[in-house]
């Protein structure tokens, strides 16, 4: 497991930015957090760093926003009114999971016991600047995963919004 703390919401739209530059066709990325914790902002960053050219906002009453990017394609899911999984499958889900393109799929907690088990999970923890009884100690490796993402894109380490964000494979344990 790995953890990036963010400080701004430019952080984040890079971390997805940057994340999209490894994926491959198949990735499957479960984005889990609170509402406002930043998934569609990771969203907007991955989309970006896959070519996708169109204007990316949250699938919230689709479900589903198919788009073509210039390395593959993105089918962005939010899955936030699913009340059952079934509702899924019925809208053809398996051939989205084993095409061609990268699954990113916001509010994933609702559906990661339908996920495979090699499905990279994003849980983004939004922490308020003033919020110092949950504010996440940054250990030396977290410490050091957000100053060297700091530095390689330049970004200002002053904090207007910070997250805690752990990506980890659905098969670990945290």
């Amino acid at each position: 497991m790995k953890t990036i703390i963010t400080n701004s919401s430019g952080e984040t739209y890079e971390l997805g930015r940057a994340m999209a530059g490894e994926a491959a066709s198949g990735t499957i990325i479960a984005l889990t957090g609170d509402l406002g914790a930043g998934k569609t902002v990771f969203a907007k960053g991955f989309a970006s760093g896959l070519g996708v050219g169109d204007a990316v906002t949250s699938p919230t009453f689709t479900i589903l926003c198919e788009y073509e990017g210039d390395r593959l394609p993105l089918y962005h899911f939010d899955v936030y009114r699913i009340d059952d999984p079934e509702e899924l499958w019925e809208i053809g889900f398996e051939e989205y999971l084993y095409g061609q393109g990268v699954c990113l799929i916001e509010w994933a907690d609702k559906i990661m016991d339908e996920l495979p088990d090699d499905t990279l999970i994003v849980e983004i923890r939004r922490q308020l600047n003033n919020d110092t009884t949950n504010n996440p100690q940054k250990t030396d490796d977290n410490k050091a995963d957000s100053e060297a993402f700091s530095a390689d894109y330049g970004y200002d380490t002053t904090p207007e919004e910070t997250r805690r964000i752990l990506v980890h494979k659905k098969d670990e344990s945290i």
